[in-house]
């Protein structure tokens, strides 16, 4: 498992990554995949989300998503200055796009201690279960 950015595509989940990369060949290999999304609060939560993998190498997509993935990363979408930078970044590092289509979740529901007073009955872990998407 690796640390990646998405964007979502209606309900598809894409992400960037490297032909080469082992991400790409297991795709292509089994065509399941598995995403564990993390909370962005402390302490963290996650949801995993299983999906069904498709690998798009069609160039115009490829420097879309990569756009669309720096702006997450600035907080700010990229403006057309940057597309042939980017443009040449994708040919470079053979640049492909996972398309993840969701089929279910797990989720576990979050317990947190933030002080003394949440420790209370009410606090248990429990087991998490499969949610559809």
């Amino acid at each position: 498992m690796s640390v990646v950015y998405y964007v979502l595509d209606g309900d598809d989940l894409l992400v960037s990554t490297m032909a080469g990369r082992g991400k790409t060949r297991a795709a292509r290999r089994n065509g399941r995949v598995s995403l564990c999304v993390l909370d962005e609060q402390w302490p963290p939560t996650y949801l995993l989300v299983y999906a069904d993998a498709v690998v798009e190498t069609e160039e115009k997509a490829v420097v879309e998503l990569m756009m669309r993935i720096a702006g997450v990363m600035a907080g700010a979408e990229m403006p057309d200055t940057v597309r042939p930078m980017v443009e040449q970044a994708a040919r470079i590092e053979n640049r492909v796009v996972l398309r993840l289509r969701p089929y279910a979740t797990f989720e576990t529901p979050p317990r947190h201690v933030h002080s003394a007073a949440d420790v209370n009955e009410k606090l248990l872990h429990g087991y998490g279960e499969m949610v559809p998407w």
